[in-house]
């Protein structure tokens, strides 16, 4: 099983979907995305995986958020993903991956366990 999380070790709910996957003795790839955001076709897929839209994963409330305008209901699906990848603060954390066929948003932390 080959299992990607998206962390931000400054994120209470980061750490602790982590310590829950080092629990269960998960062997995870850690992805620090502030440091090195998904790309644009990576974020698609991942987006895919957990059946959401891009505002879905969007935090609204970031400065970004904001200052890109991106509440605008006319920008496209491509045009809010490419702000989530140039801003990766944007995106609602943890996000974990599972055999690059399952996602789950750690949202409780215990969900990345329901996609293992």
């Amino acid at each position: 099983m080959s299992v990607t999380l998206y962390h931000n070790p400054r994120c209470s709910k980061s750490r602790q979907a982590l310590a829950l996957l080092k629990e269960k003795n998960v062997e995870v790839r850690i992805v620090e995305y502030l440091k090195t955001p998904p790309t644009a076709k990576q974020l698609d897929h991942i987006l895919k995986l957990l059946h959401l839209e891009p505002r879905e994963l969007m935090r609204t409330n970031e400065r970004e958020f904001r200052a890109s305008k991106l509440d605008d209901p006319s920008l496209s699906r491509d045009t809010l993903i490419e702000a989530m990848t140039a801003h990766p603060v944007l995106m609602q954390r943890p996000i974990v991956v599972v055999d690059d066929r399952r996602a789950a948003v750690g949202r409780p932390p215990e969900a990345v366990l329901d996609v293992l």
